[in-house]
């Protein structure tokens, strides 16, 4: 998923070594952000609790960011707990990061430095990423890198094509993440799912267990990147088996809403007939399919529960779902999820913010009451 930036990110290393340095603020020497929006002037009414499950999908997980940057600037929801996968992760881990370290506005700051330095754009001046490109004019498509890494992709195995196993992206998470504020940080819950390659399970690291190898386990695809191995075991991105894991939440966080935000699409029209449109309609349905199914085990238990087939308990209680759902369209794509040009990361970070405000505009009062989350299934007629 995001973790296919990573072999863009090589090359940008490569063409780096030509580049012009990246402009940067002169007053602390780091390279400069957009300025994010200010905050809400400060709630007065009490904060309501929820919870937040990011799925994974590569560079779309930028619309995940513009949804917890809005959140976290609006002010009104508590963040309980957090659970991601892959790109989820990602973002689940920076928005820990600055919470420990001062708080939503520093979160928002992480966030963006984040998204920010995985860039295509933001890590190489517009000029070389332009030459660069011109290096591979025989390649079809709009962006001759992203067709190159995915071809690359289809014929060798990373053991093949990455044996020293360079990951620009654990640079860039050591780089800016604090795992020791993270581990202590016990305002919150936080929960990071890998795949175990041995038995094909997916394992959930809580807040405690998170270090840079748990996340790069959780966004490390197999045909990009060679398996993470923690303790031993070998893992593989935690969208196969938990995209993201929900019911470690809804045990943790007692009584607290939980509002999905998922960035692989629910439905596409048509039928897939090209092999790449048919291998990229698989791998929704795969990323999808875990989080179908905690959704489901989640509806059936709030079912007999009303029936009064089941007793509320420990693990066992109705729980509030909601889901913020980013659209496909002409412009999110399968082939987007390659898509690290930062002027797309910013259009999917807007996207989210609309998304985020759009949701609270529209449900803000039915949390912490009622469930918002209705499930597209189709049932025989």
């Amino acid at each position: 998923m995001l973790a296919t930036a990573a072999i863009l990110m090589i090359w940008q290393k490569l063409a780096a070594r030509f580049a012009a340095p990246p402009k940067r603020d002169a007053r602390d020497g780091r390279k400069s952000l957009p300025a994010p929006v200010p905050a809400r002037s400060p709630i007065q009414a009490p904060r309501k609790p929820i919870v937040l499950a990011l799925q994974g999908g590569g560079a779309h997980g930028a619309f995940t960011w513009g949804v917890l940057d809005h959140l976290l600037q609006d002010g009104r929801l508590e963040i309980r707990g957090l659970s991601g996968a892959s790109a989820g992760a990602m973002n689940a881990v920076m928005v820990v990061d600055g919470l420990a370290r001062g708080g939503p506005e520093e979160a928002r700051k992480r966030l963006a430095a984040f998204w920010r330095g995985a860039s295509f754009g933001g890590r190489l001046p517009g000029p070389q990423r332009a030459a660069l490109d011109r290096m591979l004019p025989w390649l079809p498509g709009p962006s001759p890198m992203e067709v190159y890494a995915r071809g690359l992709a289809r014929f060798l195995s990373p053991y093949d094509l990455n044996p020293l196993n360079i990951n620009p992206l654990r640079e860039l998470i050591t780089e800016q993440v604090d795992f020791e504020a993270v581990r202590g940080f016990s305002d919150l819950h936080l929960f990071v799912s890998a795949t175990d390659v041995h038995s094909g399970q997916p394992r959930v690291f809580s807040r405690s267990e998170i270090t840079a190898d748990v996340v790069m386990a959780s966004a490390a695809l197999p045909l990009l990147f060679q398996a993470v191995e923690i303790d031993g075991v070998p893992y593989w991105d935690g969208g196969y088996g938990a995209n993201p894991a929900i019911l470690p939440l809804v045990e943790a966080c007692e009584g607290t809403d939980v509002l999905v935000v998922q960035i692989n699409p629910l439905l596409r029209q048509g039928t897939p007939s090209t092999s790449q449109a048919i291998v990229d309609r698989i791998n929704e349905i795969t990323f999808n399919a875990s989080l179908a199914s905690e959704l489901r085990t989640l509806s059936t238990i709030a079912q007999l529960i009303d029936q009064g087939r089941l007793k509320p308990g420990k693990g066992y209680r109705p729980v509030n779902l909601h889901r913020i759902t980013l659209e496909s369209g002409p412009r999110i794509t399968p082939e987007s999820r390659l898509n690290t040009d930062y002027k797309f990361l910013e259009l999917l970070r807007r996207a989210g913010r609309r998304a985020a405000k759009r949701f609270l505009d529209t449900h803000f009062d039915d949390i912490g009451m009622r469930g918002t989350l209705v499930t597209q299934e189709r049932t025989a007629a």
